[in-house]
């Protein structure tokens, strides 16, 4: 594989983070409001980065397991199979974490429930790459990128919101004398 080829694949992942981020800043440029702002950023980071980002690889590695398995460099197991349908239940609480019914302590917990599995993926590829040199484009790279900051991104700013709001409600009630 060329130098080009494996940086294209190895960044791909990277799109869907992109996405979210640039979404979001081009939809918040006139919002003044920090919980308005936040809650932007989490509809944005939930529907492209966890949502869409999980069912792209659910579609990936059902559609496609022999790519995908040369992609991670393996040989082609069920357990891809496996991984398609945890990445459907990752993009199922990503558009859930989307609704505008869903709390901050929801979102929290959307965010852990996913960082579960993608953290657990981030130990499992670094594992391969230092054990087994396992340098494949799906292994190393833009990967973990994603799979490390996809849920801490959705974590850090369900709490931030869930910090503002109590802020607002503290501020917002009058003081005894």
């Amino acid at each position: 594989m060329d130098t080009l080829s494996y940086v294209a694949q190895s960044a791909f992942p990277l799109i869907w983070l992109l996405v979210a981020a640039v979404g979001a800043l081009i939809r918040t440029r006139h919002v003044t409001s920090r919980r308005e702002r936040l809650e932007t950023w989490q509809r944005w980071w939930a529907i492209w980065a966890l949502g869409f980002g999980s069912l792209w690889m659910t579609v990936a590695f059902v559609a496609a397991p022999d790519v995908m398995a040369t992609a991670i460099g393996f040989h082609r197991t069920p357990f891809e199979f496996e991984i398609a349908f945890a990445n459907l239940g990752l993009a199922v609480m990503g558009f859930r974490a989307a609704s505008p019914s869903a709390s901050a302590r929801e979102r929290i917990t959307i965010g852990l429930g996913a960082g579960m599995f993608l953290w657990g993926a981030v130990v499992g590829h670094l594992y391969q790459w230092f054990a087994n040199g396992d340098h494949a484009p799906g292994n190393t790279g833009g990967v973990l990128v994603n799979d490390l900051l996809i849920p801490a991104v959705l974590i850090a700013l369900a709490w931030r919101s869930q910090r503002t709001a109590t802020t607002e409600r503290t501020a917002a009630t009058p003081a005894l004398a």
